[in-house]
């Protein structure tokens, strides 16, 4: 493990995390460049990634920080939305990005030749974005047809639903997206000034994953941050600390003339700073991650009342979820949520078994490694870990973290959260939650 404390100020210095394969500099102005250089590639994966999400905003502006990300690429000082989407489409590129509670990432991946074009394209568009009005009543149009293509999705619409069930009027829990009525009343000087005031050097780390040079890069990056590295501030701390709420989970319904009834429930966990978060990961994968798991083999294989059931979990600095997900025909809600629950109740008092402990951890080792194939998702790997802990762990060291989790660890962690009060959103044909069947509502009792 490498932590914040090995700062690199001079590229031709040694890095202790090279141990790691992750090489870190901080620039003056506080921004951090993580690289991995990946051996028999010949792509580069670059992220800016901004410590800024959805939890950041207040009410007025909810939903401004996805707003924000659509419209950083309709125009900067040199580059038309066109002349943006030109240039990487004549290299064969990807340029996108995504928002999250706690983040926003915008990114681009490339041959590694079109590196230099990569990070000052994603840098010209975090950075310099121009924020028109004109381009503000547009983007606006797109936003609120992708909250109607999210209202469109039941499993989306109730992943939003579920964390409102969770977290009420927190932060947490409002949808990302924002709603209708926000997005339609948001200005373009409310969108300018959280641009200006929320993407500040020390919240950004550009992550660089692929055939790169650590020297080179960090070079890139003064060159198309110049202008924003003004200062020597430290980097902005890493989020943390305890959630604590006095309000709790409810139930949430979204009426739907649907063929399926789509039921989510969960329950609040921890967050991403708590050791535990290792057992949960096995936690998960055990009872909803995979064919072999409790909840696939109860609900689907044994009953066949159910084509979709698995459970997740969502991880923030102080807090997080598990959850279970599960569509079903209508008459059926009743009895998937009846046996839904005796599976979560038998985990939470019995735990799980050696061989299902054993089978989660390879699942998850294997799930890791594979998933890391790409430069892409190493790319997102460094950035996340750099943005959330301020420190890097090699693939050897997380598989170890995992492996050495026991069934009496992952016990302990089921029987604390699963008897945890419960929130549910259910989407189908259900106005009050008189209507849902009894098997649903004692869910929450």
């Amino acid at each position: 493990m490498v932590s914040s404390s090995h700062l690199q100020n001079d590229a031709s210095t040694p890095d202790p995390a090279a141990a790691t394969g992750v090489r870190r500099t901080v620039l003056p102005g506080g921004v951090r460049v993580v690289t991995e250089h990946v051996p028999g590639v010949r792509s580069a994966a670059v992220g800016v990634w901004v410590g800024v999400g959805s939890r950041d905003e207040q009410p007025s502006v909810a939903g401004a920080a996805h707003f924000l990300e659509h419209l950083l690429f309709k125009a900067t000082p040199t580059r038309t939305a066109l002349d943006i989407a030109e240039v990487i489409d004549g290299v064969g590129g990807e340029l996108n990005a995504f928002t999250g509670k706690e983040h926003t990432c915008f990114y681009a991946h490339v041959l590694d030749d079109d590196l230099p074009l990569a990070v000052d394209v994603v840098a010209d568009v975090v950075l310099r974005g121009r924020c028109l009005s004109a381009d503000v009543d547009v983007e606006r149009q797109v936003v609120l047809e992708e909250i109607a293509m999210r209202d469109d999705d039941p499993e989306d619409l109730l992943g939003d639903s579920l964390l409102t069930a969770l977290y009420g009027d927190h932060p947490l829990g409002r949808p990302v997206i924002g709603s209708v009525e926000s997005i339609e009343a948001m200005t373009r000087a409310q969108l300018h000034s959280f641009h200006v005031r929320r993407y500040t050097p020390p919240r950004m780390v550009v992550a660089v994953a692929g055939n790169v040079d650590h020297g080179h890069t960090v070079e890139l990056v003064r060159r198309a941050f110049a202008g924003h590295l003004d200062t020597d501030a430290p980097p902005a701390p890493c989020r943390g600390g305890t959630l604590r709420l006095n309000t709790p989970p409810t139930t949430s319904i979204v009426e739907r003339d649907n063929e399926q009834a789509h039921l989510t429930l969960g329950v609040r966990s921890f967050g991403r700073h708590d050791s535990r978060r290792w057992a949960l990961s096995v936690l998960n994968a055990a009872v909803g991650g995979g064919l072999s798991s409790r909840l696939f083999q109860e609900v689907r294989e044994k009953r066949g009342l159910a084509y979709s059931v698995y459970s997740g979990v969502d991880t923030f600095a102080d807090t997080g979820a598990f959850s279970v997900y599960a569509g079903c025909h209508p008459e059926n809600l009743g009895e998937v949520a009846a046996v839904v629950r005796e599976v979560l109740t038998d985990v939470a008092d019995n735990g799980i078994t050696d061989a299902e402990c054993a089978r989660a951890k390879g699942s998850l080792r294997g799930s890791l490694v594979l998933g890391l194939e790409d430069t892409g998702a190493r790319m997102h790997r460094i950035g996340r870990s750099e943005l959330s802990y301020g420190q890097h762990w090699s693939i050897s060291e997380t598989l170890e973290r995992i492996s050495t989790v026991t069934s009496d660890q992952v016990r302990a962690v089921a029987a604390d959260i699963l008897h945890r009060p419960f929130a549910v959103a259910v989407a189908g044909p259900y106005r009050h939650t008189r209507d849902l069947p009894a098997q649903v509502r004692t869910l929450v009792s």
